[in-house]
């Protein structure tokens, strides 16, 4: 084994600070496992290497040994048969954890912690487990955390209150905090559950509770959860808080089609969008605010915005399924996606513009998707099925993707017009 391969004491140190990292040493703190006295074993010298370069393996063995370390050191006899016996370390032995914390300076890190999750035990015993659970993030929420604390208390004691977020009248709390820290406030209240088995279900990881759009492309509640309803909506929801209505925003493009004050563009709330009757056979849904503003006038349509994920206002909107509706987005696989995703609402939804020749006549506008998506979609045509494969395969280049507002008007106006 090369010298360089050794364990040295930084080397050791990496070991300790990988443990660190992991948030072991910590929760070692608060549900001691038995494992110290710790033995974290050591790469050493084997006994040819002795022979060929005894003074590289005493100088390692002496940084080892040298000066005041919080381990003790196990040895091995070695090289009785090349160059004599030789005693060198072969464990580094911490006695405590707080042993190992020190070598690694995070002393003041770990007495912090201490106290934050007394802190946490203090206003209720359960709260601890999930300090134990998550040690890292509680030493990042630092004096939040007893503030997210309080928040999971008050929605234990007090479920479906039927009040704004806004008006949570806990001191240091107000909408911004909870909507920074609504995955901890929830972990914290599976802690405190009476069912709770200890665990934290799916929100044990660090990965936010809410994603801008689903997993789960095939499911039938796959416009539930998209941009449309906000991660800090479906907190309120969760926990029955009152929280504002969705709220859709359309165009009237038939000029001979009576507004109210005369107003084209338009934004009501979904529940009154669902109670819409306006003369219009059919319906332009677009995400870019840009397409959506320049649709021109055209006799009985009516346009639609909604930003990437965001229609699932539409799902109430029974009247769509008398109407031609068409989806303009971009030509990408998360525009397919959000198309597969309508047709689970409306099944009768068409593309337009979401084609291989309108790809392909626009090669100089080309851009790149930062995150392609793979996933199978169920409610593609064949022709959408190919190109979206086509385009998560990388059979056009990497990564390629043409945003709508990219597209010639006067192209797009000739394929609207047909």
């Amino acid at each position: 084994m090369p010298a360089e391969s050794w364990t040295t004491v930084a080397g050791l140190r990496a070991q300790s600070l990988k443990a660190w990292n992991s948030g072991a040493l910590l929760r070692e703190l608060l549900e001691p496992s038995g494992a110290y006295p710790r033995r974290r074993s050591l790469k050493r010298p084997t006994a040819a290497a002795l022979l060929s370069d005894y003074a590289a393996a005493h100088a390692w063995a002496a940084e080892l040994v040298a000066g005041v370390r919080p381990y003790e050191l196990e040895t091995v006899e070695v090289g009785r048969r090349t160059v004599g016996s030789n005693r060198i370390p072969a464990a580094a032995v911490f006695a405590t954890v707080e042993d190992e914390i020190g070598f690694v300076r995070k002393s003041r890190e770990a007495g912090r912690f201490r106290e934050l999750a007394a802190g946490l035990g203090e206003l209720d015993p359960l709260l601890v487990g999930w300090a134990a659970r998550r040690p890292l993030k509680l030493l990042e929420l630092g004096s939040d955390a007893e503030a997210a604390a309080r928040v999971a208390l008050w929605l234990r004691d007090n479920p479906e209150p039927g009040i704004y977020v806004r008006q949570l009248g806990l001191p240091g709390v107000h909408t911004k905090f909870i909507e920074r820290h609504r995955q901890v406030i929830d972990q914290l209240l599976v802690a405190l559950s009476p069912a709770s088995d200890g665990g934290e279900a799916d929100t044990d990881s660090d990965a936010p509770l809410e994603v801008a759009e689903p997993d789960v492309a095939g499911s039938d509640a796959a416009l539930e959860n998209g941009a449309g309803r906000t991660p800090a909506a479906r907190f309120a929801r969760r926990h029955g808080f009152l929280h504002p209505p969705e709220l859709v925003r359309f165009r009237i493009l038939d000029p001979s089609i009576p507004a109210p004050g005369g107003a084209r563009d338009i934004t009501v709330t979904a529940e009154a969008f669902s109670a819409l009757q306006l003369p219009v056979g059919t319906v332009i849904a677009t995400e870019n605010q840009v397409n959506y503003l320049a649709l021109p006038e055209r006799p009985g349509t009516l346009a639609l915005y909604g930003a990437g994920y965001g229609f699932s206002s539409l799902r109430e909107a029974a009247w769509l399924r008398d109407c031609q509706v068409l989806y303009w987005g971009d030509i990408d696989t998360h525009g397919f996606r959000i198309l597969d995703q309508l047709r689970a609402v409306h099944p009768h939804v068409e593309s337009i513009l979401m084609d291989e020749e309108t790809l392909l006549s626009h090669r100089d506008a080309w851009g790149r998707e930062p995150s392609p998506s793979r996933v199978a979609l169920a409610r593609l045509t064949p022709e959408e099925r190919a190109l979206y494969e086509a385009l998560g395969n990388d059979t056009y280049g990497s990564s390629v993707r043409l945003e709508q507002e990219l597209i010639n008007w006067d192209w797009a106006l000739e394929r609207l017009k047909r």
